[in-house]
């Protein structure tokens, strides 16, 4: 038992040296077995090993398994899968399978898998002689004229023996007579048809009958034999026989003609007259009974019907012998044999057979991945079973050629790419070539499975947060949103934040963010006064191997609450209340400034924007208040009539929305101008106590302003260099001071400018409903000087 690429197997005795040298001759080329395995022979029984004779070592079959491919409903062999020993499922009768064919062999289909390999195997079934030659009859009767001249052809019916070869039937003997012998015709697929022949006239006077025993044999040894008897009976003379037109018929006749269609009219004249010259035609008696199936002969015409189905795959050539008969008595008869050539037609589609394929492939397969193996073939013949396969549609996948003739593999033709489509429904068509043409289709059903290659993308970069200071520590205060286009693990996405222990990143520390959500927490308090503006970068991973991140820039904006009342800074303030005495001459004139109250709120906006109010005095007509910058003038001049002493109580308040408010009490005393001028000296060196105080706490207060604006026009900066023009942020420093302390914060996103504005306003701000509570939207003057 034997197996090699590119050469034919033998499994016969006396014949392995010469397949040795074969094999040593072809090499390696193909991937095709051939064994031998004799009929009747026991289930199980081992016909060979595919993978000892392919050449495969044991440790390549690991993981590997053989099968059959075949569409039979009762196969009759089957391979071990894990071994590649080819065996018999059940006893094999060769004529059962093979029925009457010189040769017996099944071609197989093997796939051996991961990677995918086919193999094919040729498995030749030696015939025993199990039969002996039988007769359909035992006994026949002949009628022959005794006026019948030597060299009369009288066909008998041929004996049948199901083996094959040398064990079909060989020959036919004669029992010895003076009067007749054999001839054997051999009449290709119907096998050796025993012809009695006349030798020696008859004479029924002299013998009417005579009993002949015909003996059919095969090559058997010893050879196995069938008989039949013969009675000939001498008849009286009729000396004319009909003879037919023509030496030969010979016509041509279309697959599935329909029944009933003629395919052949003969014609057989006789010279005698009354009932030995009337002619019935009939088939011969050595004609195959299955042509009686598909052939019928009208009796009295001579015309040849089709009367069953026709198919040229089954057949493509019919010889039948044809005899006409007189009437006479005994009646003679003629024999002429009629060949039927079959003409094929365009009547069978292709079959496509899908052999093995992958239903799933990765995304990152390379082009020219096989995906499946497909075998197309036509029972028609000629350009009839000329089959061109292809893939309809626009599909990444292609039809390649194989080396085996009519076998396809199904390819990759391009990359792959889940996240566009990740199922591809593949309609294979084969169409032959005949005139009108037949095709059929099968689909294949392709799944692309996922890889890891795309990243999470966030919604939004960068993220821009507003807060609002006082926040609940440990409340969630933003979130972030990250997808992926990826499926499974490669789009299970988990977030966390950058912490490089940098000086601009300490405030990650008071963050937290979700790993499964992207949520952030805040775990203190923001005061708008201590921090205004902060910024760090979140990144999202996959689940994937390796796993792809993504980060992004979170810009966070504290939005000032009104949590800071006013600080009165002059008068100055003693135990939460501020007080003061100012002493003016009597002879001032109307509008003289008596003080003016100096007050600080740490808010912005709203917040922050400061009026003054005159809450009590002891004479409204004398003085007046100015509401925005806290100053005190008189509205009249002082009369003789007029108190000495005057108590004014200042209120000052924010503009928040719960607002909050500081009181101040002015005592103005009216001293007569000499007294003023004497006082002035002593006043004038407390003047400058009060002073030196109040201008250490202003530059206190103004030292702390400029560092936090310094601070957040070095984080907006930043913030502008590390943003896409889409999204600008111009900060412009513009500090007003009236003596409140007013200062506003300009900056631009985008194409809307915001102020963060202090106590006081600039001059032509536009309130804008929507705004934050202290930011203000400016009109952009740039743009509207572009535009005009």
């Amino acid at each position: 038992m034997m197996g090699q690429r590119g050469c034919d197997r033998t499994w016969m005795k006396g014949r392995s040296v010469v397949c040795l040298i074969a094999m040593l001759l072809c090499g390696v080329a193909s991937a095709q077995l051939r064994y031998s395995i004799s009929e009747e022979v026991e289930e199980g029984t081992v016909v060979g090993n595919v993978a000892k004779d392919l050449g495969l070592e044991k440790s390549t079959l690991k993981g590997r398994k053989y099968r059959i491919v075949t569409s039979a409903i009762d196969p009759l062999f089957n391979v071990d899968q894990n071994d590649g020993i080819l065996y018999a499922r059940r006893k094999i009768d060769r004529e059962e399978v093979c029925e009457r064919s010189s040769t017996c062999t099944i071609n197989l289909k093997t796939v051996l898998e991961n990677p995918l390999e086919v193999h094919y195997v040729a498995i030749e079934v030696v015939d025993l002689n199990d039969h002996s030659p039988t007769f359909p009859e035992k006994e026949t009767t002949l009628e022959i004229f005794e006026s019948v001249l030597p060299g009369v052809r009288i066909p008998l019916q041929p004996a049948r023996d199901p083996d094959s070869g040398p064990f079909s039937l060989q020959q036919y003997k004669l029992s010895s007579n003076d009067h007749f012998r054999l001839e054997v015709k051999d009449s290709g697929d119907d096998g050796k048809i025993p012809v009695l022949i006349v030798q020696k006239s008859l004479d029924r006077e002299t013998a009417g009958s005579h009993t002949l025993i015909l003996t059919a044999m095969d090559g058997g040894k010893p050879p196995k034999s069938g008989t039949m008897n013969i009675l000939v009976s001498v008849l009286d003379v009729n000396d004319n026989g009909p003879i037919f037109s023509k030496d030969v018929y010979t016509v041509m006749l279309h697959e599935n003609a329909p029944v009933d269609t003629t395919v052949i009219q003969v014609n057989a004249t006789d010279l005698d007259d009354g009932p030995n010259g009337d002619v019935v035609y009939s088939f011969s008696n050595g004609v195959n009974r299955k042509f009686f199936k598909l052939f019928d002969i009208n009796q009295k015409t001579g015309e040849i019907i089709v009367k069953g189905l026709i198919d040229y795959e089954e057949r493509d050539r019919y010889e039948i012998e044809i005899q006409a008969s007189d009437k006479g008595l005994p009646p003679m008869a003629t024999q002429k044999s009629v060949i039927i050539k079959i003409v094929d037609v365009n009547d069978n589609a292709p079959d496509i057979e899908v052999t093995s394929f992958s239903s799933s492939i990765p995304e990152d397969s390379r082009p020219g991945t096989t995906v499946a193996l497909i075998s197309v073939n036509d029972l028609d013949s000629g350009v009839n079973g000329k089959v061109i396969c292809s893939v309809i549609d626009d599909v990444p996948f292609v039809l390649s050629p194989s080396l085996q003739d009519k076998m396809y593999s199904l390819v990759t033709k391009t990359t792959l790419d889940r996240e566009k489509q990740s199922q591809y429904i593949i309609t294979v068509v084969a169409k032959d070539c005949g005139q009108p043409s037949l095709s059929s289709e099968n689909t294949i059903s392709v799944t692309v499975s996922d890889v890891n290659d795309n990243s999470p993308e966030f919604s939004l970069s960068p993220y821009t947060f507003y807060i609002t200071e006082g926040n609940s520590p440990g409340a969630s205060v933003f979130s972030v949103k990250a997808s992926d286009r990826d499926e499974n693990d490669n789009a299970r996405i988990s977030y966390h934040i950058i912490r490089d222990g940098s000086e601009d990143n300490k405030v990650t520390s008071f963050l937290n963010i979700n790993s499964e959500n992207g949520e952030i927490l805040a775990l203190k308090s923001f005061d708008f006064e201590t921090l205004k503006t902060f910024q760090f970068q979140v990144v999202a991973s996959d689940s994937g191997t390796p796993s792809l991140s993504n980060n992004v820039t979170v810009n966070v904006f504290i939005l000032d609450q009104n949590d800071n009342a006013p600080v009165i800074l002059y008068p100055l303030s003693s135990n939460g209340s501020a007080q003061g005495v100012e002493e003016i001459p009597r002879n001032v004139n109307a509008g003289h400034l008596v003080t003016k109250v100096r007050a600080y709120d740490a808010d912005i906006g709203y917040n922050g924007w400061l009026l003054f109010s005159l809450q009590e005095v002891t004479d409204h007509s004398l003085f007046a208040l100015d509401r925005y910058t806290g100053q005190i003038r008189t509205l009249r001049s002082f009369t003789e009539t007029d108190e000495a002493e005057h108590k004014l109580l200042i209120l000052v308040k924010d503009n928040g929305n719960v607002s909050l408010s500081a009181t101040a009490t002015v005592i103005v005393k009216l001293v007569e101008p000499k007294e003023a001028f004497a006082a002035s000296d002593v006043k004038s060196a407390a003047k400058d106590d009060e002073d030196s105080n109040v201008i250490f706490y202003l530059m206190i207060t103004l030292g702390a302003v400029s560092v936090l604006f310094l601070v957040s026009i070095i984080v907006l900066i930043a913030m502008q260099c590390s943003k896409s023009t889409d999204y600008t942020s111009k900060y412009l420093p513009e500090t007003n001071y009236d003596g409140t302390l007013c200062h506003s914060i300009q900056y631009r996103s985008g194409e809307k400018r915001y102020m963060l504005v202090g106590p006081r306003m600039s001059i032509g701000s536009t309130i804008v409903p929507g705004s934050h509570a202290n930011t203000l939207v400016l009109p952009d003057r740039r743009r509207t000087s572009e535009e005009r």
